[in-house]
């Protein structure tokens, strides 16, 4: 089967896990959405922007690097699991240490629980089989429908089931620690070779010097998506944060999926053939047509009917949300259509030029977010993450005629 192939059945498959989960997220949204109070929805999010920072800030670019190589990927198996072994044990550490910081920087205690229970989820996720990346590598992704739709169904079971039982914000951290653990047996029960407690120092080396750009991404990249939601929390309060992320999750996931579903399949092609730049052109430009026209016709339609979703699907108690749906609508869109260069970028051994665009983002946003939430409350950080993206938009531009150009 050539790669055009397999690339289509794995947007196929992919796309279908993906609007599976994203069923089960509004599904699970809507459900807990009547049970739980806004502020209960900030008091998660808090504990979710404390975890990304930390996963952000320690991310080894293991998975890129293991996509990236041309030879056997399994004499890294090892020394990749030692990393992430050790990885999840730190950030386990930092959350719990951290917690009292981050309540009293918040003004909320309530996050206090939730947030050691959450530091239990990257802790048994560092123990997670590195070969579960052969999935990607060898765009088998009809094996990732099936286990990533199982591990959603049960997150959102659990969360659901202890909501109703606790009416607290805590049956989300039950969740994801249920589907933690059983991503990691599956890791080891359909996952082949099994790595052991030995690592190879040259090896975790070349693997941490590699992802040294996909961390400083990680990092930038988390400051632009997360930080309209900290000065939220910070200058508003924490009711409004929990109605700023779900506006958020309802006219940005949807569209942002697009993106998700055709990176992850298209990332594994590209590298294949990286060095033809005609073939790997003639790749990407078909990739971003189909992405984009996806994109606009699902933006113009969460933004007209943007009242109509949240009313039917969440209630009136979430009206306030609509107008920074509208909003972050366009966000989605172009967030949609200029996230296909990534992929490209990557597959090249360019983690820099994605580093430096997310910079530019970052900055974009950190500079306006302040003033644009004094003047417009709510309304004022969604225009502040639209304008971060019309920022990044020509440094892309630039970087792609430098890769394309000859």
């Amino acid at each position: 089967m050539g790669y055009t192939s397999r690339a289509l059945k794995g947007i196929s498959w992919m796309g279908l896990l993906r609007g599976s989960t994203r069923a089960i997220t509004f599904i699970r949204l809507a459900i807990l959405a009547r049970i739980l109070t806004p502020a209960q929805f900030g008091v998660f999010g808090i504990a979710t922007l404390l975890l990304s920072f930390l996963e952000i800030l320690t991310e080894t670019g293991i998975n890129i690097f293991l996509i990236q190589q041309k030879d056997d990927i399994r004499k890294y198996f090892s020394s990749a699991w030692i990393v992430s072994i050790v990885r999840g044990c730190l950030i386990a550490l930092v959350l719990i240490l951290s917690a009292p910081i981050v309540v009293n920087f918040f003004h909320s205690p309530e996050s206090y629980s939730v947030i050691i229970l959450i530091a239990f989820v990257p802790f048994i996720k560092g123990f997670i089989n590195p070969g579960i990346i052969k999935i990607q590598k060898e765009i088998e992704f009809q094996k990732e429908f099936y286990m990533r739709l199982i591990l959603f169904i049960v997150d959102a079971t659990v969360a659901i089931v202890v909501a109703f039982i606790t009416k607290s914000a805590e049956s989300f951290a039950y969740g994801l620690i249920a589907s933690a653990v059983l991503e990691v047996i599956f890791s080891f029960v359909f996952f082949k070779p099994f790595p052991n407690l030995s690592f190879d120092l040259e090896k975790v080396k070349l693997i941490i010097r590699r992802g040294w750009w996909v961390t400083l991404t990680g990092i930038f990249s988390y400051t632009a998506e997360n930080g309209d939601n900290i000065f939220v929390g910070r200058m508003l309060n924490i009711s409004s944060l929990g109605i700023y992320q779900i506006a958020y999750k309802f006219s940005t996931l949807p569209i942002s999926e697009i993106t998700n579903v055709v990176n992850k399949v298209v990332f594994p092609v590209y590298s294949k053939f990286s060095e033809d730049k005609d073939r790997l052109w003639n790749a990407f430009v078909k990739v971003l047509a189909t992405s984009s026209i996806l994109a606009v016709l699902l933006g113009a339609f969460i933004f007209i009917f943007a009242e109509q979703i949240i009313n039917a699907l969440l209630g009136s108690m979430w009206m306030e949300a609509v107008p920074i749906v509208k909003i972050l609508a366009f966000y989605g869109i172009l967030r949609t259509i200029f996230g296909n260069f990534s992929p490209v970028f990557l597959a090249v051994h360019r983690q820099d030029i994605v580093a430096k665009m997310t910079f530019f983002r970052t900055c974009a946003l950190l500079i306006t977010i302040v003033p644009l939430i004094n003047i417009y409350g709510l309304i004022g950080a969604g225009l502040a993450a639209l304008i971060s993206i019309l920022v990044e938009i020509p440094i892309v531009l630039y970087f792609s005629y430098k890769v394309f150009k000859k």
